[in-house]
């Protein structure tokens, strides 16, 4: 990916001000939907300062899961003085967790933006967490059901 294929969804969403104050919460947030195929258990940290976080970040990362790998992504634009990092997770509960926990944090002086990054994922991880996000629905459903009769 070069500078000038950057992703739609990396681009970090203006914070919504025009919701009414019974629907805004304690901090404002930007409106964004993602749907199973947008989420992934791989993500970008924008914002991490250019020196050398990588263990820290791993560390900060584990709080949410099993991080399977953190690796430095050279191929995407930045801003001065920072580096973007690509996580990936064994689950994509943790990724979630992690997303919502983490994006907007500060961290050695920069603030991190989280993205997920559901190119990086294999044929086969597409296929699985399809497959999961099945079963839990259906899960689900069948609790519904029981609660029902």
């Amino acid at each position: 990916m070069t500078e000038e294929q950057e992703l739609e969804h990396h681009k970090q969403l203006e914070l919504c001000t025009t919701r009414p104050a019974y629907r805004q919460g304690r901090k404002l947030t930007a409106v964004k939907v993602y749907t199973i195929n947008q989420e992934s258990q791989h993500f970008y940290v924008y914002g991490v300062p250019s020196i050398n976080l990588r263990n820290e970040l791993r560390r900060l990362c584990a709080k949410y899961g099993q991080v399977l790998s953190i690796s430095v992504v050279s191929d995407v634009e930045t801003e001065i003085f920072t580096e973007c990092y690509h996580v990936r997770y064994q689950r994509i509960q943790s990724a979630r967790i992690a997303k919502r926990l983490l994006d907007g944090r500060s961290f050695y002086g920069g603030i991190l933006h989280i993205c997920y990054a559901p190119e990086c994922e294999s044929v086969q991880e597409t296929k699985l967490k399809l497959a999961q996000r099945k079963k839990d629905v259906t899960s689900r459903l069948q609790t519904k059901e029981k609660e029902k009769t």
